[in-house]
């Protein structure tokens, strides 16, 4: 559940640092992709853990809900990546 929880709240935390730049506070935008990133870093732990329980000869069964949460952490992954360049884009914006 640790990549289900995490990759939402990343996603969730760079869904509103983009609101913030649209706003034009960028020091906010910076601190919830911070906090976005945290998350993933959280996410990532949880990964490695099954990783290593699968790699130790530990094998778990692939379900809906497995592929379900890797699903979830790409998203964020790719999703935290995107904001991050539209955060870039509004700076530029309020530069001139």
């Amino acid at each position: 559940m640790g990549l289900i929880m995490y990759g939402g709240n990343a996603k969730s935390d760079a869904m509103e640092a983009i609101a913030a730049a649209k706003k034009g506070n960028f020091e906010e935008a910076d601190q919830k992709i911070a906090d976005a990133k945290a998350s993933l870093v959280e996410a990532h732990h949880s990964q490695t853990g099954l990783l290593t329980q699968e790699a130790q000869g530990n094998h778990m069964e692939v379900t809906l809900l497995t592929v379900h949460s890797q699903d979830h952490l790409m998203t964020a992954i790719a999703f935290t990546d995107l904001a991050e360049e539209i955060i870039a884009l509004y700076r530029r914006i309020d530069e001139k």
